[in-house]
């Protein structure tokens, strides 16, 4: 389940953002768990699994979500089965397992009949509704682990609150427990949807609580729990919505389990805690939904185009045992999905070069040739699921940007994007990857060597187009010339003023560069005159713009893509023309504000 308030009542947000009426949770549709020996002897056997790559797989939310003809024939949200996810299963095992596609996932809603009315166990666990899944949730993994996959399940975050009961529910394994014992006495509300009472882990009854629903998935032998709703994220702030505490408890319970189960958090997660989530999860998803829910199961303007902006400040927290979430991946599916053919590359192309979990929300059973070959080309998930680092933008966040990855061989992970909604030309200067002369580039999607190329790379790409190289140096490494924005030599003018930063690389900045705050950066020296690629570090908690000239003459607004904090420091690579001799170089805030400047870089000519 992703974005809801009430059932189904989609609610519009940042590009349409919808939270849908999901409490969702775990099914207890089988009899109640069995008793377990409570000695604490399996909670060193295994925690959340190990992650070592990004998973991959598919999830049933995109289908359920959408309007689409025929997805939904008993209202919405009623894709979701047992007869349907056999179906994803076994198309999944004949197309898609032999390529590392593995995990399917049950999202919101399997507790719940087609009115969206909810179903508790005696303990106060979700219930699998009969209709929808009637063999029960254990019966459905045993079918997915019949065919070598992994079974997946869903849960919101709290205590949903018709399993409350009037407080006086049991909880199962622990005597004298009731789940007024487990929440707070005011009934104050947690999650994405204020759907669940929010749960007090000060009472140790609180951890029975959730050991009991690790227990019951456990036995039911599923692989992966999506948490969903999670805040500090899920666009709610405040200690209501806290829940480092519930992700903990998580963490604790089904490492008591003793059964590996992937732990993945949703949604928009507070990026300020991010060492939570990288401490007690295996993977958090960084923005809202990328479904539409509309006509299609996507769309380019519905959240598809705002990763590029906000997967940058996440790209440093990446890496094996937890994963940056761009959520599902619908590109196999031509007319459903509703996107261009470029877009579905375009799309494709960043969730495998931000090392993303690549699970699709596609009808497997009607993937199309074009949608087959994107999510089956094994260059591109090589890229994925090697020991390549996450790319990142090498260039500003303008609508024609670079992203690229140095790989431990040497090479580089090259992408190339055109988010304009018309043709442009997109260059990869070799500068902006620290090298300078002759390359060889590889062309991960055509499978096609482009042979040798001087000092960059030019493409023609189409709207929302990209392409995407594996870059091979044959030149030399730059070499560069440094000046503090804090320089004495420099010149401040409006708000702008230097400032400590114990993260920059002389202890200082330049900050406060709003409506009309510049900073001008004097002696800028070099020996040829040209077009060079100046590396700016900054400081930006959100993605701010700064215009940017030489000289005193026309300036270019460039999109600084956001650091994640006011404490991190980031660079990308502006173009900006130089003379021989002594140049000045300017940020201007205009009317806006810009980020904070650590310094810059110059490459020395060569």
């Amino acid at each position: 389940m992703r974005s809801s308030s009430s059932p189904l009542m989609p609610v519009r947000g940042l590009r349409s953002l919808v939270v849908l009426a999901l409490a969702a949770a775990f099914a207890t549709a089988a009899p109640a768990a069995r008793a377990q020996p409570d000695d604490g002897s399996a909670t060193s056997a295994a925690s959340v699994t190990a992650a070592v790559k990004p998973y991959m797989g598919w999830s049933s939310w995109s289908m359920q979500s959408s309007k689409y003809p025929g997805l939904n024939p008993n209202g919405d949200y009623s894709y979701l089965t047992e007869a349907n996810v056999v179906k994803q299963t076994d198309a999944m095992a004949a197309k898609l397992k032999k390529y590392g596609y593995e995990y399917i996932n049950i999202d919101a809603g399997w507790w719940r009949d087609y009115a969206w009315t909810p179903e508790f166990d005696e303990y106060g666990r979700q219930k699998a509704d009969p209709v929808r899944f009637p063999s029960g949730m254990k019966s459905v993994a045993e079918h997915i682990h019949a065919k070598d996959l992994k079974a997946g399940i869903y849960l919101p975050v709290g205590l949903e609150k018709e399993g409350y009961g009037g407080g006086k529910v049991p909880i199962w394994n622990a005597e004298g427990c009731t789940t007024a014992d487990i929440v707070y006495d005011d009934l104050r509300t947690t999650n994405g949807w204020d759907s669940a009472y929010k749960i007090d882990f000060s009472n140790p009854c609180a951890q029975k609580y959730i050991d009991s629903q690790a227990r019951l998935f456990a036995d039911w032998g599923y692989d992966f729990l999506k948490l969903d709703g999670v805040g500090p994220g899920s666009f709610k702030n405040g200690d209501n919505y806290d829940n480092v505490a519930d992700v903990a408890a998580w963490q604790k319970a089904i490492s008591a389990t003793g059964r590996p189960i992937h732990l993945e958090l949703s949604w928009s997660l507070d990026i300020g805690h991010a060492e939570d989530w990288k401490k007690h999860s295996n993977g958090w998803r960084v923005d809202t939904d990328v479904e539409c829910y509309c006509n299609t199961l996507v769309s380019w303007e519905n959240s598809v185009d705002d990763r590029w902006d906000d997967t940058p400040a996440w790209t440093r927290h990446a890496g094996p045992g937890g994963w940056n979430d761009l959520d599902s991946l619908d590109v196999g599916n031509g007319e459903m999905d509703g996107l261009t053919k470029a877009e579905r590359q375009s799309y494709a192309t960043l969730w495998a070069i931000a090392k993303s979990p690549l699970y699709t929300g596609d009808d497997l059973t009607k993937l199309d040739s074009y949608g087959l070959s994107l999510l089956t080309n094994r260059e591109v998930l090589a890229v994925n699921q090697g020991d390549t680092p996450p790319a990142k933008p090498v260039t500003p966040s303008d609508p024609q940007q670079v992203w690229a990855a140095k790989n431990h061989d040497g090479t580089y992970t090259v992408a190339l994007f055109n988010l304009a909604d018309k043709p442009a030309s997109v260059t990869a200067d070799w500068s902006t990857l620290g090298f300078t002369g002759k390359a060889t580039v590889r062309d991960l999607w055509n499978h096609e060597n482009l042979g040798s190329h001087k000092n960059k790379i030019t493409e023609a790409l189409p709207a929302h187009g990209s392409r995407l190289f594996t870059v091979t140096p044959r030149g030399d490494a730059l070499t560069w010339t440094g000046i503090e924005a804090e320089a004495s030599a420099n010149t401040l003018d409006g708000n702008a003023s230097v400032a400590d930063c114990a993260a920059c690389s002389d202890g200082h900045k330049v900050g406060n560069l709003y409506t009309g705050g510049k900073l001008t950066i004097n002696n800028v020296v070099v020996d040829k005159a040209g077009t060079y690629q100046i590396k700016v570090a900054y400081i930006s908690g959100d993605a701010r713009s700064a215009d940017i000239s030489a000289n005193g003459g026309g300036a270019t607004r460039h999109k600084f893509p956001s650091s994640g904090d006011w404490s991190t420091v980031n660079s990308v690579h502006v173009p900006v023309t130089l003379k021989a001799g002594s140049n000045t170089i300017t940020f201007d805030s205009g009317s806006d504000y810009a980020p904070d400047i650590d310094r810059i870089d110059v490459p020395k000519s060569s």
